[in-house]
Parts: structure tokens; sequence; C-alpha cells
């Protein structure tokens, strides 16, 4: 049995209240849970000691026998030096996606068409104010 250590969200709409519980990794989110073995309210000011709560003694009993933390417990259990975490490294998470990528695309074959479109008019009437003086000329 694959065991987490993970957020289970309680609170009403818009006042969320975390749950940090030991569970099966095939529960659902809010589901059954073993133990709960602390809480987080994310609404109270970062400095404030009753933000995150957690039974460091079971945190690490659970972490012992195998039980994996999603990447927020194991940032809390960091803070408490349970475990060591080290913020992730995604050098993808700012590259725009599939279709963003095709729109930039096309976006830029439509202003080069439009240069090269401007430059071949810009020609035209530099070709024809050329001939424009030596008709003048000729009369």
């Amino acid at each position: 049995m694959a065991l987490k250590i993970r957020l289970a969200r309680g609170g009403s709409k818009k006042r969320p209240y975390y749950r940090i519980v030991v569970t099966d990794a095939r529960n659902p989110r809010d589901g059954r849970f073993i133990e709960k073995i602390g809480n987080y309210n994310p609404l109270l000011k970062k400095d404030d000691e009753n933000r995150v709560v957690i039974d460091l003694e079971r945190a690490k009993y659970w972490l012992d026998k195998g039980a994996q933390p999603t990447d927020r417990v194991a940032r809390f259990l960091g803070a408490a030096d349970l475990i060591k975490w080290e913020h992730g490294n995604n050098p993808q998470k700012g590259e725009p996606g599939q279709k963003a990528k095709e729109r930039i695309e096309e976006k830029r074959e439509k202003e080069e068409a439009k240069k090269a479109a401007a430059a071949e008019a810009a020609a035209e009437a530099e070709g024809a104010s050329e001939e424009a003086p030596a008709e003048e000329a000729s009369e």
C-alpha cells in the first residue's frame, strides 16, 4: 500500500482549512484517511504559530514507515527539520503551450506577409514616381 502524507480540504467556500493526513494514495483528496497528524490554516498570517500544527512524532513514525509527503506537506516538514526539502525546478513552467506557440508562429507569418506587401507596394510606387518625371521631361 502506497502511503501519502497530504492535505485534505475542509472549511466552507472561500474559507479553506486543511487537515494533514496519512492516507492510501488511491483514496480521494477529502476521502478516507488512516490518521490525522496535523492541520493547516492558510487564512492565518505566515508568522502565526497556529497556521501549521503537526504532530512531529507521528509524522516521523509515518515517514519511517515509507509514507511520501506531497510538495506542500514536505515544505512544512522541512520547516520542522524532519526532512530535507528543496524547491522544485521546472524550467518549462513559463514556456507557452503548443497552441500558444502555433498562434505566435501564425502572427509572425502574417506580420512578415504585411511587411513584404508593404515593401512591394513601396517599390511599385517608387517605380511609378520615377517614370512620371521622365514623361514630364520628354514633353
